[in-house]
């Protein structure tokens, strides 16, 4: 019975589920592993990187992305569908900064991405994204961490795992995670966390990790102020972190 209900995206199967979300699920757990972690001063967002084969020019594979200058994503699952919503969440914050002048707060893109997502399980001759994104920035009263589902489901997170070692990751994150935690100590858990689940030797070149933090920049009026900042931490700034973790 239940394959007369699996490939409907709009049918509720008897016991309540739309089964096509639970295939994009599994979709997102076949991807690789990134990592979310919410610190006192920021967050940082960290995934492996791997390419189908080593011919692959890797520098033109990214998939810790920035959406504006105080937000950026990480996804896990598939490419090209990220890809789409990444493209609608700067158009999104470019709007929104047309409108106010100032860059959005996290939670306005989160909604804006999720109810794209979730107009996606209800629409005719469409599927639901094979993807899951970790989107950090900042708010008003902070740091922000947001996971969002392909069901158009999102949840504040104080650190969390998607991917295909989410499991192990966040048992992992919950025996090393503390709330009095700075950005340094978590770009280091990130990296162990990563570590716990990864094959191979682990180098500069096959981890991606962004950071967002609160810088001081002089506004329009000259006066000093504090704002958010997101940015991709480089290959060298990478291979620093991996000394010290050695």
């Amino acid at each position: 019975m239940a394959d007369r209900y699996s490939f409907s995206l709009t049918t509720f199967s008897p016991s309540g589920k739309l089964v096509q979300i639970e295939y994009a699920l599994n979709a997102v757990a076949q991807g690789v592993t990134s990592i979310g972690i919410k610190a006192t001063n920021g967050v940082v967002i960290a995934t492996e990187k791997k390419t189908g084969s080593a011919l692959v020019d890797d520098t033109t594979v990214e998939k810790v992305v920035m959406i504006c200058s105080n937000i950026g994503v990480v996804y896990s699952g598939m490419g090209p569908d990220a890809r789409v919503l990444v493209d609608r969440a700067r158009k999104a914050a470019q709007e929104y900064k047309r409108i106010y002048n100032v860059e959005p707060p996290t939670s306005v893109l989160v909604k804006e991405v999720a109810s794209i997502m979730q107009e996606f399980t209800q629409s005719g001759g469409v599927r639901p994204f094979g993807v899951s994104l970790l989107m950090a920035g900042f708010e008003e009263a902070g740091p922000a961490l947001y996971q969002i589902d392909p069901s158009g489901s999102f949840f504040a997170w104080k650190a969390t795992a998607i991917g295909k070692n989410m499991i192990n990751a966040k048992t992992f994150l919950e025996k090393r995670f503390t709330s009095s935690m700075e950005i340094e100590d978590a770009v280091h858990t990130a990296i162990l966390t990563l570590k716990e689940g990864f094959e191979g030797a682990m180098t500069d070149s096959s981890l991606e990790i962004g950071i967002a933090t609160m810088e001081t920049t002089i506004n329009s009026h000259g006066v000093p102020t504090k704002t958010g900042t997101f940015r991709r931490l480089r290959p060298a700034e990478i291979k620093d972190y991996l000394a010290n973790i050695a």
